[in-house]
């Protein structure tokens, strides 16, 4: 077992990043290219002496305009509308929740817009003409806001790396598999009753071998860096295991990165009480043909 062990841990990888973890410039041009003509109405307040006036009459004539004002600073309209600004400091006196969607526009609507355009410090920008163009300004906020998604892209490109040997392996066998499995898609998609623990739970993946009506159950992650959740992680693996387990269903687990080398224990633990604990390296050696039969 020690040796085994040792061969996990010796063949984490280091990262599994791909070009597409970085920025996913498809869904930053897809969040453009729905505003961009409400973008481009802004335009026209670039570098206007009487900015304020600007704005308003601009608002007056294209109230549509009102919903990308928030992501001129850099947060999403729904996120807007819950803050509650903090108007004196000293004191600390909020304002309302701040909401500038209403219909219409009157002289206290307009004030509020106003409040907005000043304190925000998009009247400078616009005044100073400290941007050129607001599309090209909003596109690279965006580019900046989606790094934000970088967390759950490492869940997502592990995934992936699964799905792709699960492809090949699939291809000359009698199995099939589905991704996000909960136990109505794999009623649906296999006719298996699976018991589950509790409401919300959902794998990765569901292999299935049609002939012996066979269930094979996948999570998989990956840890970059340590931190109390891959020792919780582990210790709920432990109870799946014997949970499905009595059922007849095996459980693999799937995980990989330098991460564990800081919870190295709580692996270790796990891997001991586990049928199945792989990692990339061993699933890229065959280890599944070993697994699933």
């Amino acid at each position: 077992m020690e040796k085994d062990f040792d061969k996990l841990i010796n063949t984490f990888q280091e990262s599994i990043f791909t070009w597409g973890y970085f920025t996913d410039f498809e869904k930053v041009n897809k969040n453009i290219s729905k505003i961009e003509r409400k973008l481009n109405l802004l335009n026209s307040l670039i570098g206007k002496d009487n900015i304020e006036n600007e704005f308003i009459d601009l608002i007056k004539e294209y109230p549509e305009v009102k919903e990308v004002l928030p992501i001129l600073i850099a947060v999403r309209k729904d996120k807007l509308k819950e803050l509650s600004i903090i108007s004196d400091i000293i004191n600390l006196d909020h304002d309302k929740k701040y909401d500038i969607f209403y219909e219409g526009l009157n002289e206290e609507n307009a004030k509020e817009l106003k409040i907005f355009f000043n304190e925000s410090g998009l009247k400078d920008i616009f005044k100073n003409k400290n941007i050129k163009n607001v599309v090209d300004y909003v596109f690279g906020i965006e580019v900046g806001m989606d790094t934000n998604a970088r967390k759950n892209r490492t869940g997502d490109l592990m995934e992936d790396l699964v799905e792709k040997f699960l492809e090949i392996f699939c291809k000359d066998k009698n199995f099939v598999f589905i991704e996000q499995a909960t136990k109505v898609k794999i009623k649906k998609a296999f006719n298996y009753d699976l018991e589950i623990d509790k409401n919300n739970r959902r794998f990765d993946f569901a292999l299935f071998n049609k002939e012996e009506k066979k269930l094979y159950l996948m999570e998989v992650n990956y840890y970059g860096g340590g931190g109390s959740k891959l020792k919780a992680t582990a210790g709920e693996y432990q109870k799946l295991n014997d949970f499905l387990k009595n059922q007849n269903i095996t459980f693999i687990w799937v995980t990989d990165g330098k991460g564990w080398l800081t919870s190295r224990n709580s692996l270790k633990e796990t891997f001991k009480h586990n049928d199945y604990v792989i990692n990339l390296e061993m699933l890229k050696n065959g280890s599944l043909k070993t697994i699933v039969k």
